[in-house]
């Protein structure tokens, strides 16, 4: 690496806003939101085949059992003065 990136790395990851394992959690959480608002479009594209509905339908239900049990996760983490 040339001396000019090194300077330009050289203080990368000294400040965190929180803990790893935190940031995971609310980056996840983020990700997840997004999926889920996509299920309505599949659904409606996958419109007469009832199959293809109900497994986006199931999964749209998955996703929203994951997002309450992130958000769980969250609030716990925020609790115990973790975050």
């Amino acid at each position: 690496m040339s001396m000019v990136a090194e300077k330009q790395m050289e203080h990368l990851g000294e400040t965190s806003g929180c803990a790893d394992h935190d940031h995971d959690l609310v980056h996840e959480l983020s990700m997840r939101l997004d999926a889920l608002w996509r299920f309505d479009q599949r659904i409606a594209n996958a419109d007469g085949r009832k199959e293809l509905q109900d497994f986006w339908r199931q999964m749209k239900r998955q996703e929203k059992q994951t997002i309450d049990r992130l958000k769980q996760l969250i609030t716990n983490e925020v609790k115990s003065n973790c975050f």
